[in-house]
């Protein structure tokens, strides 16, 4: 894969003194600030990460660039990219979200469930938003061995034994 994946978002200013509170979306929180230079979405504005501390929800850091308050506060909401080539290669069953977005879903038995429309944590584990023609609503489907027995990211698919329910019968 290539491209940019998004690794963390500012959630706005934190103290007096230019830091942000940061949400980091790596599987170790603090390596955000160890992959150099990261870029705002539009690739306009780049940021070196000094982490400062562990706050609620997150990180406090320094970005290169934001000295004051109100600086920090105007980039609350701004996402975090960095070149895909930058960071590690992921291991033996492990991938990057941006890796699964836009996969085909299919069943064990080949039936064309959706594509992955996005991969949400609300806390408990990772779940895959599936869209598609056939479905009223996107499907929420557990990114577990049990439900997804096979990520295929060179063929683009993953094949689903989905819990009942999940989606709708044929």
């Amino acid at each position: 894969m290539s491209g940019r994946v998004c690794v963390g978002a500012i959630a706005g200013a934190y103290g007096v003194r230019g830091e942000v509170r940061l949400k980091s979306f790596c599987a170790v929180a603090e390596d955000i600030a160890g992959y150099g230079p990261l870029e705002s979405e539009d690739g306009t504005r780049r940021f070196e990460i000094t982490l400062t501390g562990t706050i609620k929800n997150g990180l406090s850091a320094r970005l290169s660039g934001v000295a004051q308050k109100e600086a920090a506060d105007a980039l609350k909401g701004v996402r975090l990219y960095v070149d895909r080539d930058r960071l590690p290669e992921a291991g033996d069953d492990e991938f990057y979200h941006a890796d699964l977005v836009g996969l085909e879903v299919v069943d064990t038995g080949g039936r064309a469930l959706g594509r992955v429309k996005a991969v949400v944590n609300h806390g408990a584990q990772d779940i895959l938003e599936v869209t598609g023609p056939d479905l009223p609503a996107p499907a929420l489907l557990p990114f577990t061995r049990a439900a997804v027995p096979t990520v295929d990211i060179a063929r683009g698919r993953i094949v689903a034994d989905p819990p009942e329910g999940v989606f709708p019968e044929e």
